[in-house]
C-alpha cells in the first residue's frame, strides 16, 4: 500500500489549499481517508476522516473550513482547506486502513500512512 500526499505550500490567511493523497495498493472504494497534522514538538493531530457510505468527521479546529473528498475512479482522496489560519500551519499527512472504525480520530487506529506535506500559513 503506498499514499503520495501532494498540494501543500505557502498561503496567505485567509486563503485555500487543496491537498491530494494519491492511493494505491488497498481497496480505495472501501478504505476510509482520514488527514491529521503535526507541529514541531507536538503530536500527531486529527483533522478530518472520510469513509464510504458515513458522513465526514472532523476535528472542531477545522470545522466548517475542511472538506474531504474523494475520486474513486483516480483512488484519490481530497483535503479542500478553505479560510486558512496561521495555526493550520503544520505537516499534513494522509492515512487509511482497510475499514473503518471509531477510533478515527486516533493516529494509532491507521496502518497506511503518507509522507506528509508541508502546509504554511503566513499572517
Amino acid at each position: 500500500v503506498q499514499l503520495q500526499a501532494s498540494g501543500g505550500g505557502l498561503v496567505q490567511a485567509g486563503g485555500s489549499l487543496r491537498l491530494s493523497c494519491a492511493a494505491s495498493g488497498l481497496t480505495f472504494g472501501v478504505s476510509p481517508m482520514a488527514w491529521f497534522r503535526q507541529t514541531p514538538g507536538k503530536e500527531r493531530e486529527f483533522v478530518a476522516a472520510g469513509g464510504i457510505g458515513r458522513s465526514p468527521r472532523y476535528a472542531d479546529a477545522v470545522k466548517g473550513r475542511f472538506i474531504v473528498s474523494r475520486d474513486s475512479d483516480k483512488n484519490t482522496a481530497f483535503l479542500q482547506m478553505n479560510s486558512l489560519k496561521p495555526e493550520d500551519t503544520a505537516i499534513y499527512y494522509c492515512a487509511s486502513r482497510r475499514w473503518w472504525i471509531t477510533t478515527y480520530h486516533e493516529p494509532q487506529s491507521y496502518g497506511y500512512w503518507g509522507q506528509g506535506t508541508l502546509v504554511t500559513v503566513s499572517s
